[in-house]
C-alpha cells in the first residue's frame, strides 16, 4: 500500500513569480514548485517532494547498478591529501578542491570524485586474480569548489552522484565492464525519459584509452556537442577529429617579407593585403607548465583552449602575458611566425597540413612573411585538433557538415586503463602465481544533474512535467474546494493509495480552486485528478499534465484507469 501525501500537512511553498537570480527553465521551476531551496551559492537543500524525485532516480540507478553485478558501498567524503598527492590530481584539481586541516594540521579535502579511494579499497582486499573481476559504486554527495556555481543545481558546489569503478586483470575484462556499464546508462536514462546521445570524448586528466559522454540536449546545457545528420557520429566538441591531407607545395614561390605596419591582428592584416583571414596563419602563445608555446591555426579560426587543455592533460595550459615577451626578441609580440622560431615548441592545427602556403608573421615588428610553407620553412613538432568547432565542419566519419547543439552532460564513462593502479601499486597474484597490475574503468552519473536536465527537457508553460518513473506521486488529486469535494479527493486517495498508486492530494483549506490547480500545474504530476463540480454525482475530472487531455469517469472508473497505468 503505497502512503497518501496531504497537502494540508506537505511543507511546501509555491512562488507565483521567478527567483530573482535564476536564469535557466530548472532554476525557475525547481524553487518555485518547492522543490529545492538555495542555502548559499551553488549550495541547495532538497526539499520533500525534491527529495523524493532524487530518491526516484537513485532508485532507478541503483536497480541497473545491481542488475550489472555492481556491489554498493559508501566511501568517505572527507578524504586524506596524501591519496591525492598520489595519483598527481591534488595539484590537478589545483583551485577546484575544497581543503581544509584538522586541529593536528593534518590536511584533508572534500571528495570531488573517487578514484584514488577506491583503489587503495581494492588493493586492501583483494590479492588474487580469482576475487576479479568486480565492479563497486556508491551513491554520494561530492564537492568541488565551482568559481561561477549557476542554473540551480545544475552546476552546484555540493551534488550527487554516483561513481562505479571496475576492477580487472585483463584488457578485454575491461572493455566488457565498460561495455556493462554503457548498456546499463542506456537504459537508466530511457527509463528516466530521458532523451540523450552518446558521444566521443577525450579522457583528458582522467586518462585512459576510451571515454563517451551521455549527454541530454538542452538549451542550458554547458556542454556543445557535435551531430551528424548524415551518419551516426556524435561527439564533444573537443573530441572532433580532422584529418591532415598533405598537399604538393612545390609551386609556391620563396617566402617573400611584406610591410605590414600596425596589422597586428589577423583583422587588421587581412584588411591591409586585402585577402581573406583563411589565407592567413594565426600562431597564439601559451604557457605549458611555464614554457612558451606557439600555437598555429587558420586565421579564420580560433584556438579552443579547452581542448587544448584537454590534449595536454595533465599539463597546465595559460596564455602568455606581456612580461612573457621581455627577454624574448625572438618573440615579436603580434608579429609571430613559426619559420625561424627558437627553442619554441610548435603545435598545430591539421588544417596546417604539409605543403599549405600561408601569409603570417615575420618575427620582426611591422612585417609579415608570404609563401611560408608548412614543412619546406617551418616544422610541425605536434598536430593537435585544437581550433573551436564550427557548424559545417566536415565530419570525420563521412565528411557532411556537422550541426553544433547545446547539452547538459548526465553520464561520462572511462576505460581508465592502469593510471591509478601504477600511482598505488595495485597487483593481485595471477594464475602463474606472479604479481599482476590491475586494470581499472571509472564511471559516472549526475543524479541531481539529472533532475536538473529532466526540469529543462519536460517543462512547459505551467511548470514542472515529471515522467512518471521519477514524479514525486503517480497522481495529483484535488479537492476543488467544498466539504464534500474534499471528502470525495481523500477517499479516492485512499483507495487509489491501497491499490499501490503513489498520491498527493491537495486537500488545503482557504485555498481557492485556481492556486490549487496553478500548483498541479507548477508541481507536475503525470496524472491530475480533480474532485470538482460534479463530486455530488461521483464524477470526477482525470488530466494528463502532458497532453493536457482531459476526461470524465466515476470513481470506480477512475481507480480502475490508474490503477492499470501504475
Amino acid at each position: 500500500m503505497a502512503q497518501v501525501q496531504r497537502m494540508s500537512r506537505l511543507m511546501i511553498k509555491t512562488l507565483r513569480d521567478d527567483p530573482a537570480d535564476a536564469e535557466t527553465l530548472n532554476h525557475k521551476l525547481l524553487v518555485r514548485a518547492g522543490y529545492v531551496r538555495r542555502t548559499a551559492a551553488g549550495i541547495w537543500t532538497w526539499l520533500p517532494l525534491g527529495k523524493k524525485v532524487l530518491e526516484n532516480i537513485t532508485r532507478v540507478v541503483r536497480e541497473e547498478m545491481d542488475a550489472i553485478g555492481g556491489q554498493e558501498v559508501l566511501l568517505p567524503a572527507l578524504l586524506p591529501k596524501e591519496s591525492y598527492d598520489a595519483s598527481g590530481r591534488y595539484d590537478e584539481y589545483g583551485d577546484l578542491l575544497f581543503k581544509l586541516k584538522d586541529r593536528k594540521g593534518a590536511e584533508y579535502l572534500l571528495g570531488p570524485t573517487h578514484e584514488e579511494i577506491f583503489t587503495q579499497v581494492v588493493k586492501d582486499q583483494i590479492t588474487s586474480y580469482k576475487d576479479l573481476p568486480v565492479i563497486l559504486y556508491q551513491i554520494q554527495t561530492k564537492y568541488r569548489d565551482e568559481a561561477r556555481p549557476r542554473a540551480g543545481v545544475l552546476r552546484g558546489r555540493e551534488f550527487q552522484m554516483k561513481d562505479s569503478y571496475s576492477f580487472d586483470t585483463t584488457d578485454e575484462g575491461l572493455i566488457e565492464a565498460y561495455r556493462l556499464h554503457r548498456a546499463a546508462y542506456i537504459r537508466i536514462f530511457e527509463r528516466l525519459g530521458l532523451d540523450h546521445r552518446i558521444v566521443s570524448a577525450v579522457s583528458g586528466a582522467m586518462g585512459g584509452s576510451a571515454s563517451e559522454e551521455f549527454l541530454a540536449p538542452a538549451p542550458a546545457g554547458e556542454d556543445t556537442f557535435v551531430d551528424c545528420p548524415a551518419c551516426d557520429y556524435a561527439a564533444n566538441t573537443e573530441a572532433v577529429t580532422f584529418k591532415a591531407t598533405p598537399v604538393d607545395g612545390s609551386a609556391h614561390g620563396p617566402v617573400e617579407e611584406l610591410d605590414t605596419p600596425d596589422t597586428p591582428t589577423i583583422e587588421t592584416l587581412a584588411a591591409h593585403l586585402g585577402v581573406p583571414a583563411s589565407a592567413t596563419l594565426k600562431n597564439l602563445l601559451v604557457k605549458v607548465d611555464g614554457e612558451i608555446v606557439a600555437v598555429g591555426v587558420p586565421g579564420d579560426r580560433e584556438v579552443d583552449l579547452g581542448k587544448l587543455g584537454e590534449h595536454l592533460a595533465p599539463a597546465v595550459v595559460e596564455l602568455v602575458t606581456a612580461e612573457d615577451f621581455e627577454g624574448r626578441p625572438d618573440l615579436v609580440r603580434g608579429y609571430v611566425g613559426p619559420q625561424g622560431l627558437e627553442k619554441v615548441r610548435y603545435i598545430a592545427d591539421p588544417r596546417i597540413a604539409a605543403g599549405t602556403a600561408w601569409i603570417t608573421g615575420a618575427n620582426k615588428p611591422g612585417t609579415h612573411a608570404k609563401n611560408v610553407v608548412a614543412g619546406r620553412d617551418f616544422q610541425v613538432d605536434d598536430y593537435l585538433d585544437v581550433v573551436v568547432v564550427e557548424a559545417g565542419d566536415p565530419c570525420p566519419k563521412c565528411g557532411t557538415g556537422l550541426k553544433l547543439d547545446r547539452a547538459i552532460e548526465i553520464g561520462h564513462i572511462f576505460q581508465l586503463g592502469r593510471k591509478f593502479a601504477d600511482a598505488f601499486q595495485l597487483d593481485v597474484l595471477g594464475q602463474n602465481g606472479k604479481p599482476v597490475r590491475v586494470t581499472m574503468g571509472s564511471y559516472g552519473i549526475g543524479v541531481s544533474r539529472a533532475v536538473a536536465a529532466l526540469a529543462e527537457q519536460t517543462a512547459d508553460e505551467q511548470g514542472l512535467c515529471w515522467p512518471r518513473e521519477i514524479a514525486p506521486a503517480d497522481v495529483h488529486v484535488v479537492a476543488a474546494g467544498k466539504a464534500l469535494q474534499t471528502e470525495l479527493a481523500l477517499d479516492v486517495a485512499e483507495k487509489l493509495a491501497a491499490a499501490g498508486v503513489r498520491v498527493m492530494v491537495d486537500d488545503r483549506a482557504g485555498v481557492s480552486p485556481g492556486v490549487k490547480f496553478t500548483d498541479a500545474e507548477l508541481i507536475g504530476v503525470p496524472k491530475i485528478l480533480v474532485a470538482g463540480r460534479r463530486s455530488a454525482e461521483g464524477v470526477l475530472e482525470l488530466k494528463d499534465r502532458r497532453t493536457g487531455e482531459r476526461e470524465e469517469l466515476t470513481v470506480d472508473e477512475a481507480i480502475a484507469r490508474l490503477t492499470v497505468q501504475g
